[in-house]
């Protein structure tokens, strides 16, 4: 068992981003059991879940003639323009079902904002909307961090490297996560953690 200083971070196991969904990861699915297994090993666990209007400004459909996975200009920096996916209250927005949800603390939903996009549990894609994450632990005396879940090359990436700016200890477990690998995106998120701090496990 860990110490209550260390929270286990479970980031976006959704049914969108596992296999059949809309922003399918591959072996999404696969991560599930072994992310509940960990729960029993933490006395904080912490769940995100994207949690998008259907007019999100991240969705290629609300951009005409543009297309999913093209790149634009927002006020806050390049966004890829996504497929809709975990749009509120849909069943892809929904936690993958046989994750154990009953062993979480906190559910930090994020994207909710139709103008702004957010990756990271700590914060949207400006880098200075919080998402009220780090409140929270900080009030729990909470300093280190084990992240899990999907996609490891875009949330749980950001949500690592916001994590170790922000002071946090921050181990990545590798076998618990799955990437999108978008155009050779994760090896350079590997190595922007590692270059931020985060341990890869």
């Amino acid at each position: 068992m860990h110490s209550k200083s260390h929270a286990l971070i479970v980031i976006d196991v959704q049914n969108d981003f596992c296999p059949g969904g809309s922003l399918a990861v591959e072996g999404g699915s696969e991560i599930v059991q072994p992310i509940n297994a960990m729960m029993g090993d933490f006395r904080s666990v912490i769940l995100t879940q994207d949690w998008h209007p259907a007019n999100h400004s991240s969705f290629a459909s609300n951009h005409s003639g543009k297309n999913p996975f093209e790149l634009i200009d927002m006020s806050y920096g390049p966004q890829v323009l996504w497929p809709d996916h975990c749009v509120q209250g849909s069943s892809g927005a929904r936690f993958h079902p046989d994750l154990n949800i009953n062993a979480s603390d906190l559910i930090i939903r994020k994207g909710f904002r139709p103008a702004i996009d957010s990756y990271s549990a700590f914060f949207e894609n400006d880098q200075t909307t919080p998402t009220g994450l780090h409140g929270y632990l900080t009030e729990r005396a909470i300093t280190d961090l084990t992240m899990v879940g999907l996609a490891t090359d875009f949330c749980v990436n950001f949500s690592a490297v916001d994590a170790a700016r922000l002071g946090y200890k921050v181990v990545v477990a590798q076998s618990a996560c799955r990437a999108i690998d978008m155009d050779g995106s994760l090896a350079p998120a590997l190595g922007g953690m590692t270059q931020a701090g985060v341990t890869l496990s």
